[in-house]
């Protein structure tokens, strides 16, 4: 008898990937593909995917992941997914793009993000909605949109983001999720449904968003055009995409208010996931978004994690092998390079979202070397995070943190910088997906094994 296996996507800022899952969540042989991306955008503070290059990549990682089920004897029963939040683009009546998919890391529609000060009470708005006034969000980018591309504006006939687009390509018109609903600005996170009074006076119809539905029962199988292509997925039953950060969380154990997941990948953040009613009142430094109606997410993030490593050792031509940078780290005591480092050059989040922030470095001299100026950028992002945790611990008393993602999983040295700036021990998560992981055990938990 065949076993029955998910097929688990991660629609992640810096890459997509696949696998197969067995029923204990464990990824099955050398199924796991992934696929690097960039986004395209050459305009300054702009962030932008072509949607049907993101489409034909998605599509490529599920090719090879299934490629794998060719030589071993499972059925795949379900699709999992999880995706990057904030994401924007418009369709028209025929659900094609008339835009291409804005990043939360586009920074163009700074300038609107006054008028929403001005029309609104933000700390009512961020209490309602768990969102700060930000062009990571729907709200600013709309505005942006209506007033400088009308021709855009004119032709969408519906807002979505990158995941809610791709499940209607893949299966017909499908609603989207409260977890994702919850990263765009515009969700009553506590009454669950989008904001009136934000939709009217962006000039928004609620019919112009997608419906807003957890329930596996509403979820079609694949469109039959896609079943030549993926004969083995035909009749699987494709889930809720959940936004990634919630995954994350899930992934790495941090289902509860006793542990704070800390990951630094693409960016960077820090998370409370826990089962009941979001804080009746948020810190400014945080974000408040959901796994589903029943569970919460706190926390905060910031724009410059890896991105800001990988900037340093590219603009500075860093050829240091990461041993060799550990040793010299080794040989320096935190923060005496006594440089101030602003890590904000995509732009900043959290703590204190000014949509206005950009990076800088004070107090070089002719002493500092690259070490120096790499060591204070590594100790920033620790210091923002700090930032972030300490708002947290307000509100949790949490008493373990968790950390994952790509930077901090090569670099012992920035684990060894966190763990010092925290003043603590941190757990690393023995799991090099959680996101993508966490969206399968959330499938199992929600869907899959409740058949």
């Amino acid at each position: 008898m065949r076993k029955d296996v998910v097929l688990g996507l991660d629609l992640g800022t810096s890459s997509f990937r696949g696998a197969l899952f067995d029923r204990k969540a464990r990824i099955i042989g050398l199924s796991y593909f992934q696929r690097a991306r960039r986004d395209l955008s050459d305009v300054k503070w702009g962030s932008e995917l072509d949607p049907e290059l993101a489409m034909r990549q998605l599509s490529f990682v599920m090719d090879g992941a299934l490629e794998y089920e060719k030589k071993i004897d499972v059925k795949i029963t379900h699709v999992a997914s999880c995706s990057f939040w904030h994401s924007l683009m418009g369709l028209d009546k025929k659900l094609k793009p008339t835009s291409p998919i804005y990043m939360w890391n586009d920074n163009r529609s700074k300038r609107f993000v006054g008028r929403l000060r001005e029309a609104f009470n933000e700390t009512t708005i961020h209490n309602r909605t768990g969102a700060r006034f930000h062009t990571s969000y729907w709200p600013a980018k709309l505005l942006w949109l209506r007033e400088d591309f009308p021709d855009i504006w004119e032709k969408t006939h519906m807002w979505v983001s990158f995941a809610d687009w791709a499940a209607m390509r893949f299966c017909g018109k499908m609603p989207t999720t409260t977890s994702m609903a919850s990263g765009t600005g515009l969700f009553d996170i506590r009454k669950l449904k989008w904001d009136k009074e934000l939709l009217e006076f962006l000039k928004v119809d609620e019919e112009q968003l997608p419906t807003v539905e957890d329930n596996v029962i509403s979820t079609p199988q694949m469109k039959s055009r896609w079943h030549e292509r993926w004969p083995s997925i035909a009749d699987a039953m494709w889930l809720p995409t959940i936004g990634d950060g919630a995954a994350s969380n899930v992934g790495s154990q941090c289902t509860n208010q006793n542990r704070a997941a800390l990951m630094i990948g693409t960016s960077a953040a820090a998370r409370v996931l826990y089962e009941g009613d979001p804080p009746k009142k948020l810190p400014r430094g945080v974000f408040c978004y959901r796994l589903d109606e029943k569970r919460v997410v706190v926390g905060g993030a910031m724009n410059d994690g890896g991105a800001l490593y990988n900037w340093l050792k590219d603009t500075m031509r860093f050829d240091i092998s990461i041993p060799k940078l550990a040793r010299e780290f080794d040989k320096r005591a935190l923060g005496g390079h006594g440089l101030t480092f602003e890590p904000y050059l995509g732009g900043q989040r959290s703590p204190d979202f000014d949509e206005f922030a950009t990076g800088s470095i004070s107090g070089l001299t002719m002493d500092h070397d690259a070490v120096d100026i790499m060591l204070a950028g590594m100790e920033a992002v620790a210091y923002r995070l700090k930032d972030i945790l300490d708002q947290l611990q307000e509100l949790f008393p949490f008493e373990e943190i968790m950390i994952s993602g790509g930077a901090l999983r090569e670099s012992p040295a920035w684990r060894k910088i966190v763990s010092q700036v925290l003043d603590r021990g941190l757990i690393a998560v023995d799991e090099p997906e959680p996101a993508l992981k966490g969206a399968v055990v959330y499938a199992h938990e929600r869907f899959v094994d409740k058949k």
